[in-house]
């Protein structure tokens, strides 16, 4: 019962590691999503990927009887994830207290901006608005100019990550309790989970973390470098047992021993000038050169990649991270494979996200026992929708 990001990511990741997702939609216009990024004639590309896996009922939650309808779904499932602003599952009854009172064993996960409580809690939040409030943005970008923006909705993933980390602890101890939880997640303290030892360092030595490009404030040197053939590099050589290989790797073994460099603390407060001198040394050669004299000497080191540089990658290729899907009406789609790996049960894409309400009929009719003439009603009263032609289900039928 989630839109957008936060909420089906979370799913998203259930779904691919081969559990059942039923997304809930309204009728006739459905996740915001499917019209959202570059669209095709089946939508969005963004939106075939967040959706793969589940299947799509159109219900219109205003409904009391839509709302009986998701009342009987949470009544079998294991999970229910949902990412509205705290109160309005209540206001369509529909709260926890309602749903765990049918359901003792239903973990109900929550995702919003602030969370369920405190002040903040009423107040509309996105991913973008998380990682400002949460921290990440004011450390993010050269220190000459304003905070930036990661290129992608970092604050909504992170915290669907975490839902999910919530929703399967809950499920693993409800084997020994036979009783489900309530998961509160809130979208800018799933980004301020990720600060690192910034809190305590300004508890205890009063520092703020300022913004410092591409330089990693506690050890060096690890920053992006450029290349004669004008791309980037990054290369991380701050232990004490790598910096010397780099150096020598350089023409410059004194460097190991120089006191500006000798050891991580002296390394940081030099930062600068030692960046300088790596600088002159990788843009005096091809990108490809150099990360093979990189990695030869067993100095960790990558290219800054583009998608089109993934897409081709061998690494991503060889782990299946690069995986073609047919879409209908569109062709091939390469979408990013299934994280993590499992050995023994690995998961998959099974079909991309799937028209709306796709499978409205065959929920209502198989999972809850509604007869053609109750859906036919409902259909008629706008309660439901979605539904396509048999043929036109096929792929997006269930494993």
């Amino acid at each position: 019962m989630g839109s957008l990001v936060a909420g089906p990511f979370s799913t998203r990741l259930l779904a691919d590691l081969g559990a059942r997702v039923i997304k809930v939609e309204q009728p006739n216009r459905g996740d915001p999503l499917r019209t959202w990024s570059h669209l095709t004639e089946r939508g969005s590309l963004w939106f075939m990927v967040q959706a793969r896996n589940k299947e799509s009922i159109g219900v219109d939650l205003a409904s009391e009887s839509g709302q009986a309808i998701v009342r009987e779904l949470a009544e079998k499932a294991d999970i229910l994830v949902e990412n509205f602003q705290p109160g309005k599952m209540e206001s369509w009854r529909l709260g926890p207290d309602d749903l765990m009172a049918i359901n003792p064993g239903l973990i109900y996960v929550r995702i919003s901006g602030y969370g369920q409580t405190g002040p903040y809690r009423n107040r509309p939040g996105f991913g973008n608005i998380a990682e400002s409030i949460g921290g990440l943005r004011y450390i993010t970008g050269h220190p000459d100019r304003p905070p930036v923006r990661v290129g992608i909705s970092l604050g909504d993933s992170l915290a669907g990550m975490f839902a999910t980390i919530g929703a399967l602890s809950a499920l693993n101890r409800r084997k020994e309790t036979g009783r489900g939880d309530v998961i509160d997640m809130a979208l800018h303290e799933a980004v301020f989970a990720l600060l690192e030892g910034i809190l305590p360092e300004y508890s205890v030595a009063g520092l703020v973390r300022e913004r410092a490009g591409n330089v990693l404030p506690g050890s060096a040197p690890t920053s992006t470098y450029p290349t004669r053939d004008e791309k980037y590099i990054s290369i991380g050589a701050n232990s004490e047992s790598i910096f010397p290989r780099l150096c020598a790797l350089m023409g410059q073994p004194g460097l190991a021993t120089d006191p500006r460099f000798a050891d991580n603390q002296s390394r940081r407060r030099n930062v600068a000038e030692l960046d300088l001198v790596i600088q002159g040394w990788t843009i005096s050669q091809d990108l490809d050169d150099l990360w093979a004299i990189l990695n030869e000497a067993q100095v960790p080191a990558g290219p800054v990649y583009a998608i089109d540089d993934i897409s081709r990658d061998p690494q991503f290729l060889a782990r299946d991270m690069i995986l073609p899907v047919d879409v209908d009406g569109v062709g091939e789609v390469m979408m990013p494979g299934v994280i993590p790996k499992l050995a023994q049960a690995p998961g998959s894409v099974r079909w991309p996200g799937p028209p709306l309400g796709a499978h409205t009929e065959l929920v209502l009719a198989h999972d809850l026992g509604y007869s053609p003439e109750k859906i036919e009603e409902l259909q008629a009263q706008r309660v439901i929708g979605g539904g396509a032609p048999a043929e036109a289900r096929e792929p997006y039928l269930p494993a």
